[in-house]
């Protein structure tokens, strides 16, 4: 459970990125987040169900 107040947006909500970061690791290119989710300096994530997210870097110049 999130101690935090208001709560971190769980690992299945859509803005699960928001979720505050518990561990940072950028030498290893990883961070722990509140929720579970680990995230990817690429921006790829770990759910803790196991389930992958495929990095998802925004295109630049695209409207």
């Amino acid at each position: 459970m999130c101690p935090h107040e208001p709560s971190c947006p769980s690992a299945d909500a859509r803005d699960r990125e928001a979720a505050r970061t518990l561990a940072a690791h950028p030498e290893q290119g990883w961070s722990l987040l509140c929720n579970g989710v680990v995230l990817f300096e690429d921006t790829g994530e770990l759910l803790p169900d196991g389930a992958v997210i495929e990095p998802h870097r925004p295109l630049l110049g695209v409207a």
